[in-house]
């Protein structure tokens, strides 16, 4: 075998080998929970208005916060009581498992 093809086996395996770590990594931060919200602070939803702008609503305690972002930073828009927010809707899509399940035909849709 030629050094080129030898190195372009040796970055191939290399490349595998890093896609595999990162997949474990990645798998285990799962599973122990790390990325989760802890204690009483929720994201309630999101409203994307443009490329760097959104507004989100925050749950903390009792109190939701409605919060701007933008390439300048966070700030805050105002305050609503938990309890004068509207019943949150059911998901209207449900999961990518869902959709691909119908697809497949493996399952009727919820």
């Amino acid at each position: 075998m030629s050094s080129y093809a030898a190195y372009l086996v040796e970055t191939f395996i290399t490349l595998l080998a890093v896609c595999a770590l990162a997949v474990v990594v990645l798998w285990g931060a799962k599973r122990m929970g790390l990325g989760r919200s802890s204690g009483p602070i929720e994201l309630l939803g999101h409203l994307q208005l443009d490329a760097r702008r959104a507004v989100y609503l925050v749950r903390v305690g009792a109190q939701v916060y409605v919060i701007g972002m933008s390439e300048s930073g966070m700030l805050k828009l105002g305050e609503i009581p938990a309890s004068e927010l509207p019943a949150q809707a059911a998901p209207r899509g449900g999961g990518f498992g869902d959709v691909l399940a119908r697809v497949r035909g493996g399952r009727d849709a919820p």
